[in-house]
């Protein structure tokens, strides 16, 4: 992972520089593994994330606010209780390993100075944040960790915190050189250099030692066979210092097409100068916070979608397989006329029917009189089989006006899950994912009792942007948005776009009255529609435009639902711009 101990490192050291001697303003827990310290010092005001997230464990300054809940938890409490107005007094970091180490200066119940400890774990799934007090003795954790989970080391309020088992291997603040020297030559010729260091230094990532292995043979992967034994650890030698030395380079990796962030380090990683992006910056808390912004932020919805997702997923299905049944049907139902056939066949030819008879030859005068093979039921008489030669018919009949009912039905419920699916996988807070529960138990597919019994949250607002032509440009979140950027929020001459047969977000270009607006405008708008849409990742996406008075909404129809005429078609590449306001 990006963050490895040489980060952990980097950011201790920013801190140091940053927020030590600062005094603990606030104190919020968003998430049941996240907490967020305000701290106010001379210099100003900073807030200090710590997560114990599975997959986006991290310390760092961070300057994203974060939605918090009514009640904050019990940790949260707790932390406010014995820390609010504490002062920072160290930050360190554990034997080069990712675990920091902040203590804080405050009084106790009785009005004496004590100190009290925040310790942030990172270890992917077994991250955490343990609060302790003086003694050692743990006051709360973001997780607990009792003898069912681990044998070896448990994290229970009022149990004694012992850090993890100590590896094995060289610290780079005592590295030496001729130990260095003296393991690397034991070591299998073919050993690939940056196992070797993953093996032998403390703190190291894959990534960083692919990077020292390519500022040393411009290569990721070489053996050791390959290279001069000495070369290599006096390369090894001067990158470590630096880093003990705290000599920094913050650094982003970009990938170049999409500007998605691959990895981050606090030194330049110069493996992927010609593949990809790279950002340098002085902060390596803004280096971490750019790159967790939107993946930790994804992660969280992720997470939080999972179900509804899946109750969207699981009626996109049913009604997929009510099509195929209906459409099976409808097309055996266009066969109906051959048993009215035959039954007008056997009425007409009765007298030739006889009882017992299991089939008989008439002619058809349906078809130029051709010969036709009626089969018949021994067991009923000649008019009953004629009649269920009719009621079959009759049967198919009613079938096929069914069908036809069903598969419309169906096909609009089909396009409306979709559309919610879509807004569903574009949500970006936990509001919007509220605002999708809220519609969907409207429409009855999930329960409305717990709803009822919560607080409405605030309403959001559809997300804004402003062409370059200076006209603002209006985009529905999810169904019910759509239906107030269409038909609350416009006016007769504004420019309404729309994914041509796609699922997508509503798309509004005010005009100021005037109808008219630039075809750059129009282009940056149906960039916005296509981005917003099933067809994101797609190119040459065709985008239908026209003015809102030829857009109407059918009575009784979903949230989302409109139909539209005398509109143009523009194809785009699907582009996201700056947003404006939230």
């Amino acid at each position: 992972m990006s963050y490895d101990g040489f980060v952990t490192h980097s950011v201790v050291h920013e801190l140091n520089g940053k927020i030590l001697g600062g005094k603990i303003d606030k104190i919020y827990q968003p998430e049941s593994d996240e907490i967020i310290i305000s701290v106010r010092t001379f210099d100003g005001n900073y807030r200090l994330l710590l997560s114990a997230s599975a997959s986006n464990a991290r310390v760092h300054l961070t300057t994203s606010k974060r939605e918090n809940p009514m009640t904050p938890p019990m940790l949260c409490m707790l932390m406010r209780k014995h820390l609010l107005g504490g002062k920072i007094i160290g930050i360190e970091q554990v034997d080069f390993d990712r675990i920091i180490k902040i203590d804080i200066e405050c009084y106790n119940e009785l009005g004496d100075l004590g100190v009290k400890s925040i310790i942030s774990e990172i270890m992917g799934r077994h991250s955490n944040i343990i609060f302790i007090d003086e003694n050692n003795k743990i006051l709360d954790s973001a997780k607990h960790v009792d003898f069912t989970v681990s044998a070896v080391r448990q994290i229970l309020p009022g149990f004694v915190y012992q850090l993890p088992p100590k590896q094995e291997k060289m610290s780079p603040k005592e590295f030496s050189l001729l130990d260095f020297i003296n393991d690397f030559t034991k070591e299998d010729k073919d050993i690939l250099l940056d196992k070797f260091l993953l093996g032998k230094i403390m703190g190291l990532s894959p990534l960083i030692a692919r990077e020292i292995v390519y500022r040393f043979s411009n290569h990721t992967k070489i053996a050791k066979r390959e290279i001069n034994d000495y070369k290599f650890a006096a390369t090894v030698d001067l990158f470590l210092k630096d880093i003990v030395s705290d000599k920094y380079s913050p650094c982003l990796v970009l990938e170049k097409d999409t500007g998605k962030p691959m990895y981050f380090s606090c030194v330049e990683l110069t493996q992927y100068e010609n593949v990809a992006e790279i950002n340098i910056l002085d902060s390596i808390s803004e280096i971490i916070d750019k790159y967790y912004l939107t993946r930790a932020s994804q992660e969280r919805m992720k997470q939080k979608s999972a179900n509804i997702l899946k109750l969207v997923h699981n009626n996109i299905d049913r009604c997929t397989k009510k099509l195929v049944m209906h459409r099976e049907n409808l097309e055996k139902a266009k066969n109906r006329d051959k048993y009215k056939i035959c039954g007008d066949l056997l009425t007409a030819n009765m007298y030739r029917v006889k009882f017992g008879m299991d089939e008989v030859c008439v002619e058809n005068y349906y078809d130029n009189n051709s010969e036709l093979k009626i089969k018949l039921d021994p067991n009923i008489s000649p008019s009953q089989n004629a009649q269920k030669y009719y009621k079959k018919y009759n049967k198919a009949k009613v079938t096929e006006k069914y069908a036809e009912e069903q598969i419309v039905g169906a096909e609009e419920e089909l396009e409306y899950l979709e559309t919610v699916q879509e807004s569903i996988l574009k949500a970006e807070s936990p509001r919007d994912l509220s605002e999708i529960k809220e519609e969907l138990a409207e429409q009855g597919y999930i329960s409305n009792t717990a709803s009822k019994k919560k607080k409405k949250t605030q309403k959001s607002m559809p997300m804004k942007f402003i062409s370059s032509d200076g006209y603002e440009i209006l985009v529905g979140r999810n169904n019910k948005q759509n239906d107030e950027v269409t038909i609350r929020m416009s006016y007769s001459t504004d420019i309404w776009l729309h994914t041509k047969n796609i699922p997508g977000s509503h798309t509004l270009i005010r005009t100021n009255g005037s109808g008219e607006v630039p075809d750059s405008t129009i282009l940056e708008a149906a960039q916005l529609a296509a981005y917003y849409s099933k067809a994101k990742n797609s190119a040459q996406v065709p985008v239908d435009y026209t003015q809102i008075k030829n857009v109407k909404k059918p009575n009784g129809a979903k949230p989302g639902f409109v139909i539209y005429e005398k509109n143009n078609t523009v194809y785009v590449t699907p582009k996201l711009f700056e947003k404006v306001t939230e």
